[in-house]
């Protein structure tokens, strides 16, 4: 990528609000200079992959990027990304658990059709949704999608799209809960259509080899899977349902085992934390709960016992500061998946529904 393309990707500051501890940020000649005032040694490794990130852009972007990018809603909504942290903020005070559903939510959307808002859409009588499908059927967390387009609308109608919201939103619930922070370009436009028959996502026994494949047609290895899955899967529950196949796994960890038995004979299909070291907290800790027999779910404990991935979890295992950046990393290249850019789609003004009322 020509360094004139680059300069119209990479903007002239960071914001301070995803470089935590960042006092000035200088950019001449793609030249990064990041002079850290506070913690410094505890955040360095996160500074340059926040930097890395950056020249991931230049370099390594795909073609979609040459529309997305870093302050994309500088001039046009100056407030945009500081509306949508003040929702996502006022609502994990009230309930951290909103981190996982958010994670859910934009992985959910960007690996059917790509990140275009498609999911958020509301099936209507004779004419079903992506809500409509079984994989979809618990995700949650759309009412801070509402708030935040609500206050959006209010503030610069019709300009920040449905589909960079949930970028956005998730990026900020992974740093409240002791997450990496980030930035994410944006430019997104949103999709035209929403059908059931779009929707296929790996379910919780999928073969490693499989889910490599699923996350290869998206153009992502499986680095980028084992880190998405199980950083996705350090917060959050799972219903007992779908882990019957661990709980017959005589490999299981015995006690956590007896646990988790105990717990899933409550009436209803109670559900249990995927992470049980830190359930509320983005971080390295499921791996190395897989490394000893103590996965919850089944895609998740393969990921350690598969010649293909299992290296990857030792290696999140024993370096947090190493999944850190995989993670951001991870996070900024699924959001550009097949993205809608320029003037294709939309700007929904409600992001439940089409412009067009259908």
């Amino acid at each position: 990528m020509k360094h004139s393309l680059c300069q119209r990707l990479v903007p002239k500051f960071i914001y301070k609000y995803a470089c935590y501890g960042v006092s000035e940020y200088h950019h001449q000649n793609l030249e990064v200079t990041f002079i850290v005032e506070r913690q410094r040694r505890a955040h360095h490794f996160e500074m340059r992959s926040i930097t890395a990130l950056f020249f991931l852009f230049c370099f390594l972007a795909p073609s979609a990027l040459a529309q997305l990018r870093f302050g994309f809603y500088g001039r046009s909504c100056p407030r945009a990304e500081s509306i949508v942290a003040n929702v996502v903020a006022n609502r994990f005070r009230r309930d951290r658990s909103i981190t996982a559903a958010l994670l859910r939510m934009q992985f959910h959307d960007c690996f059917v059709r790509g990140c275009d808002a498609s999911l958020l859409i509301d099936p209507r009588p004779g004419r079903p949704s992506e809500k409509s499908t079984g994989p979809n059927a618990s995700v949650r967390g759309y009412e801070i999608i509402d708030e935040a387009k609500r206050l959006l609308e209010a503030a610069c109608p019709r300009t920040v799209s449905c589909s960079d919201i949930v970028t956005l939103a998730t990026r900020d619930s992974v740093a409240l809960a002791g997450g990496p922070r980030f930035s994410v370009p944006t430019g997104r436009r949103d999709g035209l259509r929403s059908s059931p028959n779009d929707v296929n996502l790996p379910g919780p026994t999928i073969p490693v080899a499989a889910s490599i494949q699923l996350f290869a047609a998206q153009g992502m290895n499986a680095n980028d899977m084992v880190t998405l899955i199980g950083g996705g899967h350090s917060v959050g529950v799972v219903h007992c349902s779908l882990i019957q196949d661990r709980l017959a796994d005589p490999a299981m960890d015995r006690s956590l085992n007896a646990r988790l038995r105990n717990a899933c004979r409550a009436p209803n299909d109670p559900s249990v934390f995927l992470d049980q070291r830190t359930p509320f907290i983005v971080d390295n800790a499921i791996y190395g709960e897989i490394r000893r027999q103590r996965g919850v779910m089944r895609i998740d404990q393969n990921m350690g016992l598969d010649r293909s991935t299992r290296g990857i979890v030792s290696s999140f295992a024993q370096n947090n500061a190493l999944f850190r950046k995989r993670f951001a990393e991870a996070m900024v290249k699924m959001g550009t998946i097949k993205v809608l850019t320029g003037r294709s789609g939309e700007i929904r003004r409600n992001c439940r529904v089409f412009n067009n009322g259908r």
